[in-house]
């Protein structure tokens, strides 16, 4: 599909908050976006679920409507950008796209983390490509810097934090000595937490493009029913308080790791002690963050905005960039940075962490040595112990560090806890990273 030598007309899909951004920026900054990709980029078509409503930004007349596949189909528009949401239409519009040889741009990493596979077969099938820098990190460029500047390196880790509001909400806690739920309204008060609050609230946003991280280093795409994903519900002011004085900040963390000798596959996302010497322990707020332990390269840090409409259009808008620079090329952007084998997923017995437990107990005698039993049943040693007074009188805190250990024999020994009359079920257990 052939643009014009001096242009490229893009079909964008969803005018909401990003979508408006990368509308206003296209027009406002024509002139260093042209520079940028060789040629003019121009919005050719928008479509909007409902064409009364008001919108900040100014379009030119005649451009809206209220059918994606108008877009989609129309052979003028062979730069197609997708920011609606949702899976199931995008799905559609997407492989209709790819079918037609388009190039896709988007930032939906709920639909490539389920559909991906599917996707980007039709794409290499059909001479289509996507792109999808704004699906991970917002403003941050780590699909970049993956696929292109450790080009020649294995990745060995990857470690980030993905998800912006819950760090928002780890943050406020930890500076304002606030609780969960008061942190939580003034989230949901200022427009930070998703309709959806499972995304943000259970790890499930971060889930996705911790897949999307998996595949692009490791070729391999992994089902989020196939990884740890636990959120940050469980957290308590006190665990932020226990884990800075142990050295460490509690952090959401997605995590792709080669494991063992046979460096095979382990995802997760959840709760994680991060120590305070790291640049992670630092990334407050709405900032995300991401490490990657590369072979070559060494360890990189990459920092920035997450979220919101202008990191999010920033990516939006390199995407176009790229794929404007791409037109003329026999040769097209690779997608990630598989290796011939694809390694196999980890089994819990496999991975291997230090972790923190905190237990709420009956107050008597003997119950320290009834977890420390659990403990040593299932294999795990202690490294270092707090015991702190519980709200109730007949309650007491138990704050553990561990040594290494498997995860399975940390999944034994919170079983048999979990069956245990003398612990309450108000716990958490999170991996202590090294």
């Amino acid at each position: 599909m052939n643009p014009s030598p001096e242009e490229i007309r893009i079909g964008l899909i969803g005018f909401g908050t990003v979508g408006q951004g990368v509308g206003q920026y296209l027009q406002e900054r024509a002139d260093a976006l042209t520079r940028a990709a060789g040629r003019r980029l121009v919005l050719g078509g928008v479509a909007v679920r409902d064409l009364s409503r008001r919108r900040t930004v100014d379009l030119p007349p005649g451009l809206l409507t209220a059918d994606p596949w108008k877009l989609v189909r129309d052979p003028g528009l062979p730069l197609l950008c997708e920011l609606a949401g949702g899976t199931e239409d995008p799905r559609a519009w997407t492989a209709e796209a790819l079918r037609l040889g388009k190039t896709v741009v988007t930032a939906n990493k709920a639909l490539l983390c389920d559909h991906g596979e599917e996707l980007f077969a039709l794409a290499h099938e059909h001479g289509g490509r996507i792109l999808f820098e704004a699906s991970v990190a917002g403003g941050i460029p780590v699909i970049e810097v993956l696929r292109d500047s450790l080009a020649a390196n294995r990745v060995e880790r990857i470690l980030g934090i993905l998800n912006g509001t819950s760090n928002y909400i780890l943050t406020r806690m930890e500076q304002d000595g606030l609780s969960f739920g008061e942190v939580l309204e003034s989230a949901r008060a200022n427009g930070f937490v998703e309709a959806d609050e499972s995304l943000d609230l259970d790890g499930w946003d971060a889930a996705h493009k911790t897949v999307l991280l998996a595949w692009l280093t490791q070729g391999r795409w992994v089902s989020t029913g196939s990884m740890t994903v636990e959120g940050i519900r469980r957290v308590r002011l006190d665990d932020l308080r226990y884990a800075r004085e142990m050295g460490y900040r509690i952090k959401l963390i997605g995590a792709v790791e080669r494991v063992g000798t046979a460096g095979r596959l382990a995802l997760s996302v959840r709760p994680s002690l991060v120590p305070l010497d790291t640049l992670l322990a630092d990334v407050d707020g709405v900032f995300n963050a991401v490490r990657i332990d590369a072979d070559l390269a060494g360890p990189l840090d990459l920092i920035g905005r997450g979220a919101g409409q202008d990191p999010t259009a920033s990516a939006v808008l390199a995407d176009l960039v790229a794929a404007a620079r791409q037109w003329e090329s026999s040769t097209p952007l690779p997608v990630h940075l598989a290796p011939p084998d694809p390694p196999e997923l980890a089994a819990p017995a496999e991975q291997e962490h230090a972790a923190y437990l905190r237990l709420t107990v009956v107050d008597r005698s003997g119950v320290l040595s009834e977890v420390a039993g659990s403990l040593s049943r299932a294999g795990i040693s202690i490294a270092s112990v707090l015991q702190r007074e519980h709200g109730g009188h007949d309650r007491a805190t138990l704050v553990l560090l561990t040594h290494r250990c498997t995860q399975a024999a940390l999944d034994e020994a919170v079983r048999a806890l979990a069956a245990d009359e003398s612990v309450g079920d108000d716990f958490l257990v999170c991996p202590i990273l090294d």
